[in-house]
């Protein structure tokens, strides 16, 4: 993945690529790398999954601030707050959105969420730029004021090394090609922005088919602010698997295609997630729990186009707890 990413980018800085459709050709590569390594190498580091060694998933998990976004943000995002709070509304940061955007039945609902199952992929396709630009940003000053950034100066290094980490992907991404190849400016940009457009389109997809579909629920907590204790009961009821047995799939998105078995067991690397999915299904029907699969990734996005449908069109649920 690493290679199919950085093999196009250098590539382009030989200076030797003269032609439109070859400039379009090699970013358009290069971004299916970069999902490659957002799925399949980044995400087990970043969970300390992908080695026994802390030091060799702390380095791997830098490929994804060399793809121009930031491992501690994600870390935080990911790691604490989606998986400790999936689905639940305003505490798992992936159901947040901006206003024209409703991935919850609980949020608020506009008049034109009718119509985001129409253009919410133009919002998937942009958003690793949005990531490359200012989400991080965003995303680290609202961690801080939450109180995930309580060491002293910890939050002006990571900005600073935010800036940094990004200055240098837009170098050698964006700048160098724009010195080296003998094409105009303007189609240099577009050709980078179409890169992003893949790895958004790739990346939102596998991730948003997992968690918004009609089969999963939306959890709330009670009146207490207790929600569902039973953990992993609330992993089943919220994540759903797709292609189980597709190999190419499995291989080229990290095993993401098995969310429930990432969900339940995240600390666990992904290659090894076909051998366990019996136990898990198993373990799921034992204390009937629901182990939600698609067959199919067609079938997947055509469930969640389904519920985005659902969700533009009715008024938000009664804020109620889920037992």
């Amino acid at each position: 993945m690493l290679s199919l990413f950085f093999g196009p980018l250098i590539i382009l800085a030989t200076g030797l690529v003269t032609s439109v459709w070859l400039l379009f050709a090699l970013y358009l590569i290069s971004g299916v790398g970069m999902a490659g390594i957002g799925m399949g190498v980044m995400h087990d580091a970043i969970h300390g999954s992908y080695s026994k060694h802390k030091r060799i998933n702390t380095i791997l998990g830098y490929t994804f601030n060399l793809i121009g976004a930031n491992s501690k943000v994600w870390r935080i995002q990911h790691n604490v707050l989606h998986h400790t709070y999936t689905n639940i509304d305003h505490a798992d940061d992936d159901l947040n959105a901006p206003f024209f955007l409703r991935f919850s039945p609980h949020a608020k609902h506009y008049w034109l969420h009718r119509f985001q199952h129409i253009y919410i992929w133009f919002f998937y396709g942009i958003s690793t730029l949005s990531w490359i630009t200012t989400k991080d940003f965003v995303h680290l000053n609202r961690y801080r004021n939450m109180g995930f950034l309580n060491k002293k100066h910890e939050y002006k290094k990571t900005l600073a090394s935010m800036t940094a980490w990004k200055l240098l992907y837009y170098s050698y991404a964006l700048v160098l090609p724009l010195v080296m190849v003998p094409l105009q400016w303007w189609i240099i940009v577009l050709a980078f922005i179409s890169m992003h457009v893949v790895t958004g389109l790739m990346v939102s997809i596998v991730f948003q088919i997992a968690h918004i579909m009609p089969v999963n629920e939306f959890p709330l907590p009670d009146d207490e602010g207790v929600i569902n204790n039973n953990w992993y009961g609330h992993q089943f009821a919220t994540t759903t698997n797709f292609s189980p047995n597709s190999r190419l799939i499995f291989w080229f998105i990290g095993g993401l295609n098995y969310q429930v078995e990432h969900h339940v067991l995240p600390d666990v690397c992904h290659v090894h997630y076909k051998k366990l999915t019996k136990i898990v299904s198993t373990t799921a029907k034992e204390f009937g729990m629901p182990y939600h699969v698609k067959q199919s990734l067609y079938h997947a996005i055509k469930d969640h186009i389904k519920m985005l449908r659902q969700l533009g069109r009715k008024q938000e649920v009664s804020l109620v707890s889920v037992q």
